[in-house]
């Protein structure tokens, strides 16, 4: 994997990331920005009342867990109690936050990761090799639900049916509630049985509220001229890649998203000449899982052309992944802000 210093920064486009099944267990945990993630460090908004609703509510799923001797544990017997909670809410209410607060306090082996994670997962080691694997955890935890295609909605909702019955429990975040997924993107109505049976697994929480990147930032994404742009890669410490908005593009497009993680790997910053807007909504979406690993990973980005904010266009926005381009935005804005380290 080609690495860069600040003075002489790489490019993405010339990395070949591989990520092995195993690779990809190792990395179901909470992104580094919440590794010391507590309810205790959330910080709900007075203003809406179910940001403090849904932390008790955590509060109470996590009470299913209790200790026994050493470290076996086991979950309390309640027999109203379903075996998943969903949060639903906008982005930028603190969702991964609690998730990642919940995975912190459960006992046992757990497993945290995005919803593309575990489909790559059953896709590099198969299925039963998957339930395998993880059956038996403590603790399932879903990060930013999808379900994109039917086939995927099939798949998960066999495999978490499959892992609830061997103990464990389940936590998974969405801008969408579970009996709604799936709408406005393909015929719900052909997959109302499957996307039914995991709405039926989960005791829905709503968190309503604003997006906290945008309370403290100004509503727009930086962008740069090249003499700006030269400037901030020369300061910036640490490992730098450079290139064109296109050729990070074609990389992806290359790279399947689970392999994204890996393709950040030991980054401290990236930048993007000539962004433009997209014309094409599998390059818009591909881009928006590639945020998702950079934001997670908290990598700087600096860029010219078009402010990032702008690139997806009105009639995306308007369409059934609105709120997937409107994430994006929200984490654009945030890793494009602030002083250059």
């Amino acid at each position: 994997m080609t690495t860069a210093s600040a003075a002489a920064p790489g490019a993405l486009a010339d990395r070949t990331p591989t990520l092995s099944g195993e690779e990809i267990v190792r990395h179901l945990v909470p992104p580094r920005q919440f590794e010391t993630a507590t309810l205790d460090s959330y910080r709900p908004d007075r203003d809406y009342p179910s940001q403090g609703a849904a932390v008790a509510a955590i509060r109470n799923f996590e009470t299913g867990f209790t200790a026994t001797r050493g470290s076996l544990f086991s979950r309390r017997k309640a027999p109203a109690a379903l075996p998943g909670v969903y949060l639903d809410g906008g982005f930028g209410v603190g969702k991964t936050h609690l998730l990642a607060a919940l995975w912190h306090a459960a006992p046992g082996r757990k497993y945290f990761g995005t919803f593309i994670e575990y489909t790559a997962l059953v896709g590099l080691l198969g299925y039963a090799q998957t339930v395998e694997l993880l059956k038996g955890a403590s603790l399932l935890c879903i990060d930013e639900f999808e379900l994109d295609d039917p086939g995927d909605t099939r798949l998960m909702s066999r495999l978490l049916s499959d892992l609830v019955a061997s103990g464990t429990r389940l936590a998974a975040t969405s801008n969408t509630p579970p009996n709604a997924l799936g709408e406005g993107r393909f015929a719900a109505q052909d997959f109302l049985r499957e996307i039914d049976a995991l709405a039926a697994k989960f005791t829905t929480v709503r968190i309503d509220g604003l997006d906290y990147r945008r309370r403290d930032i100004e509503g727009h994404a930086v962008v740069l001229d090249d003499p700006a742009f030269e400037a901030a890669i020369a300061r910036q410490a640490g490992t730098v890649t450079v290139d064109t908005f296109d050729a990070i593009l074609g990389l992806l497009a290359s790279v399947h998203p689970s392999r994204y993680v890996r393709l950040v790997e030991d980054l401290d910053a990236v930048g993007f000449r000539d962004v433009h807007s997209f014309s094409n909504q599998t390059d818009a979406l591909r881009f928006v899982a590639f945020v998702d690993r950079l934001y997670d990973a908290q990598i700087r980005i600096f860029a010219t052309g078009t402010a990032l904010d702008s690139v997806f266009p009105h009639e995306m926005l308007a369409g059934g992944y609105r709120k997937k381009y409107l994430r994006a935005v929200s984490r654009l804005i945030a890793l494009t802000s602030g002083a250059p380290e």
